[in-house]
């Protein structure tokens, strides 16, 4: 289907709606309308991706073919080239359905952008529209066992062998390495340069000889975070994106991007959804409101709370500019959204009661799902993740409040 912009103004974009929502409401299955219940029902491409079902996979082909997986990314690299306007409806028109995301991919929320801006034409032609399709799950390596929040103290060595660059070392909390075919990763191109100036940003394939992976267990019971190990791991020079030094640069401007995708995740629709369900099922409901009041307030605090930052973020995605991103004020919807995921999973808890406490399946319980605990616990690591929330609150005191330092 194409769109006729010869039309004027407001006309265009109902227009565009008008169309989307007609071909969203046809070629969106049933069974991809919804929250998915399941890590599986969940699709993150690659090279041994498996599709749930039939219906996962005739979404994302369709949404391929569209270039809906990345509308926003020009045509040549396997979007559709929308602009933010177009690409706000196509967000707002697939809520409205509550349409799945067809790929989820750090590819697509933190290493495009970067490759974007940073990389040679011959580097986007590569990866970009693998990306798009789904080809190609990547990870991040960024923090070390000695370089968390001081990441730039980190030590894996890319020592300059001429054509390749040996890469050893060690990364850790790589989510999902163990399923990734390539990562992003920073490393020391020169040991002697000033800290922050000897670093390069290095795309290596997670196939080649010496890379391994180890998962980490948490609390809950089961994680995404591994431990990564490089040992003499021979990587291409034409896989140094930017300078062998400017890797810094290229690091700050793609976590800008990770923290705004995870201060993205607190105001899911599918969240309230869940916590309205959870609610009607432990409390009950009297004349059509949920017969605790102190809770039904609570939950109303968060959902209005919840929607002036999907309205904020909304309003910032429109006003920034492809070349600069957001900036420092990802750091504010990082803390904020944080927060918000946080205390989503105490009112999910707080509904629960010691049902919640369920560490398995229960019959009858108030947590069909019997994850409460699980959720509760994995929440409190979005305070560290993609920068701690000290570094956040240190950030927008620097750069956006102008404060002075220590």
């Amino acid at each position: 289907m194409e769109f006729d912009d010869t039309e004027l103004g407001h006309d265009v974009l109902e227009h565009f709606r008008s169309a989307t929502r007609a071909w969203l409401e046809a070629n969106c299955p049933k069974e991809m309308r919804g929250p998915a219940s399941s890590e599986d029902q969940v699709y993150w491409g690659g090279r041994r991706a498996q599709f749930a079902s039939d219906a996962q996979r005739a979404w994302f082909e369709r949404m391929v073919v569209r270039g809906w997986t990345v509308p926003e990314w020009p045509r040549e690299y396997g979007g559709a080239g929308l602009d933010v306007a177009h690409a706000s409806i196509l967000r707002e028109e697939m809520s409205r359905l509550q349409c799945r995301a067809p790929l989820m991919s750090f590819g697509i929320s933190m290493l495009g952008p970067a490759l974007m801006r940073f990389a040679s034409e011959t580097q986007k032609m590569e990866h970009l529209p693998r990306i798009a399709r789904g080809e190609i799950r990547w990870c991040q390596g960024y923090s070390e066992p000695g370089a968390g929040s001081d990441l730039a103290s980190l030590n894996t060595c890319a020592e300059d062998r001429g054509d390749h660059f040996l890469v050893s070392g060690q990364k850790i909390w790589t989510s999902y390495a163990d399923l990734a075919d390539w990562i992003f990763c920073l490393v020391r191109t020169d040991p002697a340069a000033e800290r922050h100036k000897g670093i390069g940003f290095l795309l290596i394939d997670m196939a080649g000889q010496g890379v391994s992976t180890r998962p980490i267990r948490l609390i809950s019971g089961t994680s995404p975070f591994c431990e990564t190990f490089f040992e003499n791991v021979r990587v291409p020079k034409g896989n140094l994106v930017g300078s062998a030094g400017g890797g810094w640069e290229i690091a700050k401007y793609l976590l800008t991007h990770e923290r705004e995708s995870i201060g993205d995740m607190s105001i899911l629709p599918p969240g309230v959804a869940r916590l309205h369900k959870h609610a009607i099922l432990a409390i009950g409901l009297e004349h059509g409101r949920l017969t605790d009041g102190v809770l039904r307030a609570e939950l109303s605090r968060w959902e209005v709370d919840s929607r002036a930052f999907q309205a904020t973020l909304q309003r910032l995605r429109e006003q920034a500019t492809s070349a600069r991103g957001l900036g420092a004020f990802s750091s504010v919807l990082k803390y904020y959204g944080t927060e918000l995921n946080k205390r989503k999973e105490d009112l999910a808890m707080s509904i629960a009661g010691v049902r919640g406490l369920r560490w398995s399946n229960q019959a009858g319980a108030a947590d069909p799902s019997g994850d409460t605990a699980r959720a509760w616990l994995r929440s409190k690591g979005n305070s560290i993740e993609g920068g701690t929330s000290e570094i956040q609150l240190n950030i927008i005191a620097k750069h956006l409040l102008q404060l002075p330092g220590a």
